[in-house]
């Protein structure tokens, strides 16, 4: 797992220049935005919410908003109930926008999720996946 994590941060590190250049304050803005919201709609239980924040494709794999809050409440307990998120690094990584957030869950359990974004024809932004990964420890 470290190593894969290690991999991950290198991909990530190389591809932050590409980042820069392609998106701008306003969009970094945006993108946290809407990772916030998602974060905030779970704890409230406002399905609805967060689902509008999937992108279409997500959206058309998981259909309803009781099978889409079912997933994240089973498989991302941190994201479900975060009592805390910090976000970090953006980076683009195959032409889509990756954010980073530190998020710690109400039990205390810190990960770091890894938001993969997608920008739609209106030009607003979506959460197209979330992947968990170990958070690194930072204390040593």
């Amino acid at each position: 797992m470290r190593r894969l994590f290690m991999a991950f941060c290198a991909v990530l590190m190389f591809s932050q220049a590409q980042a820069d250049e392609a998106l701008s304050a306003a969009d970094t803005t945006a993108i946290q935005s809407v990772i916030q919201d998602q974060l905030d709609a779970f704890n409230r239980d406002d399905g609805v919410r967060a689902f509008s924040h999937a992108s279409p494709s997500i959206q058309g794999i998981f259909r309803t908003v009781d099978i889409f809050m079912g997933m994240v409440r089973d498989g991302y307990p941190p994201v479900y109930r975060s009592a805390q998120a910090e976000f970090g690094a953006l980076h683009m990584m195959n032409g889509e926008p990756v954010q980073e957030v530190y998020v710690t869950g109400q039990d205390g359990i810190s990960v770091l999720a890894v938001y993969t974004m997608e920008q739609q024809e209106d030009g607003s932004w979506r959460i197209n996946g979330c992947t968990i990964l170990q958070a690194p420890d930072l204390t040593a």
